[in-house]
């Protein structure tokens, strides 16, 4: 699903795409972001607000950069749908003239990926061995990609990893996931792993097993809720730590074993906003909060500005006691 704004800008939930303040992260910047965490409450501001960019084949870097400038945004996710080597320079170029800074770079490509309890488990991510090879392949390009515009992470969701530790898919994912995040490592990247498919728990156990310093938590709020895994606030209390972005979008629980909860506009579905952002301001939270709604049509723009609005005026409360 992606949508379409007259200015030019694309937004999409999972295709693809996602986190802090700028344009590209130096180093010194980079190395803030990432260990932010690990100072006291004072080290950074109150987190920046920024959007998820999903581009089309063929699509402008550039005016889609310059529409989120345009609602605001300093800060964004991005991804797209065909990424290949060529496409560094023009991000660079683009990043700098918008003076809007990515935060992550998408990747969840080759091939198909079906959003629903019965085809999700074989299309999503580097759990099917099926497209398993293709898609390492794509995640480290854009590893090189992130380095070479200085983008400190990239993200993906790692699909339905087995609950069961004994089951072999777990162990072939925990070692795809090992092989990506040492090609990240070396490029002074973070690998940022998506909630959804997978329990907190199960997320936390693969992530305890490869075992590298650079592998941390992108929480999609919405999503725990409309795979039926759980709640973000509770999720804190497993994963908060080691939680470096954050999608800000609401939803609803599943009502059927077939498909996925229904995503609705941020406060009206089941997402506790407040509670989960005091949770995040007990760690010492200090990455964005990326905002990532798939609508369709001519609304789509006035519900992320007013998403925005309810995300700023509850930061600033947050942020500010």
């Amino acid at each position: 699903m992606c949508a379409m704004f007259n200015n030019g800008l694309r937004l999409d939930r999972r295709t693809f795409v996602r986190a802090t303040a700028g344009a590209c992260f130096t180093d010194v910047v980079r190395s803030v972001f990432a260990e932010a965490h690990l100072k006291g409450p004072s080290a950074l501001a109150a987190p920046p607000i920024g959007i998820v960019l999903w581009l089309k084949a063929g699509q402008s870097i550039g005016a889609a950069l310059q529409g989120a400038r345009s609602m605001g945004f300093q800060t964004c996710q991005i991804g797209f749908e065909q990424l290949t080597a060529q496409v560094s320079l023009p991000l660079k170029e683009a990043l700098a003239n918008s003076q809007l800074t990515a935060t992550a770079l998408s990747e969840h490509g080759p091939v198909r990926r079906v959003f629903n309890f019965y085809d999700g488990p074989n299309t999503i991510g580097i759990v099917p061995r099926a497209t398993r090879s293709a898609r390492i392949i794509n995640l480290k390009l854009a590893a090189k990609v992130a380095s070479e515009c200085g983008i400190p992470a990239i993200h993906t969701h790692c699909g339905f990893i087995p609950e069961d530790p004994n089951d072999p898919l777990y162990g072939e994912t925990v070692k795809a996931v090992k092989e990506v995040a040492t090609y990240c490592q070396q490029r002074g990247r973070m690998f940022l792993c998506e909630t959804g498919e997978e329990t907190p728990t199960t997320l936390l156990r693969m992530i305890q097993d490869v075992a590298l310093d650079n592998v941390f938590v992108n929480l999609d709020v919405a999503n725990l809720i409309m795979y039926g895994k759980g709640n973000p606030v509770d999720a804190m209390d497993v994963i908060g730590k080691r939680v470096r972005g954050i999608h800000a979008k609401d939803a609803l629980f599943p009502t059927d074993t077939r498909t996925l909860g229904r995503e609705v506009p941020i406060g009206e579905g089941k997402v506790d906003f407040a509670a989960v952002f005091e949770r995040l301001k007990d760690v010492n939270y200090k990455g964005p909060i990326t905002i990532e709604r798939e609508t369709e049509g001519a609304g789509q723009r006035e519900d992320i500005l007013r998403s925005k609005v309810f995300l700023q005026n509850l930061i600033a409360r947050t942020w500010s006691e």
